[in-house]
């Protein structure tokens, strides 16, 4: 099965388009390295709490809107050698100086998933 690397983040609504382009780029590294996919998606339907939503899981303010993702690997060990090379290589799509957060980055949430279950049509 699997492996799955989540994100979920708070991005300054706008800065929508920025965000688009930065993950287009971005996200190349990792299809390049190995990953099946990425997906990158923009809030729309989602509600806030009354003990815990995404919105206070990032932090979010009333003029960012949350961006969930994810990257799906054929397996653990692509993901450890993709993210490894992500970590060693000095391409500039992944350089914060070319191509540039835009959002808070010290909000953004992650962690590695490892699929109990899948249904499929």
């Amino acid at each position: 099965m699997s492996y799955i690397d989540g994100f979920v983040l708070a991005v300054p609504t706008a800065n929508k388009q920025k965000f688009v382009d930065h993950a287009k780029l971005g996200d190349s590294v990792f299809i390049e390295l190995g990953a099946l996919r990425v997906v990158e998606c923009w809030a729309d339907d989602v509600p806030h709490g009354k003990q815990t939503d995404f919105f206070g899981a990032v932090q979010a303010r009333d003029d960012e809107t949350v961006v969930f993702s994810w990257i799906e690997w054929p397996d653990k060990a692509t993901r450890d050698a993709g993210m490894q090379k992500v970590m060693e290589m000095q391409d500039p799509r992944m350089d914060p100086a070319t191509n540039p957060m835009p959002f808070d980055g010290k909000r953004m949430i992650y962690g590695g998933f490892v699929p109990v279950m899948e249904l499929t049509r």
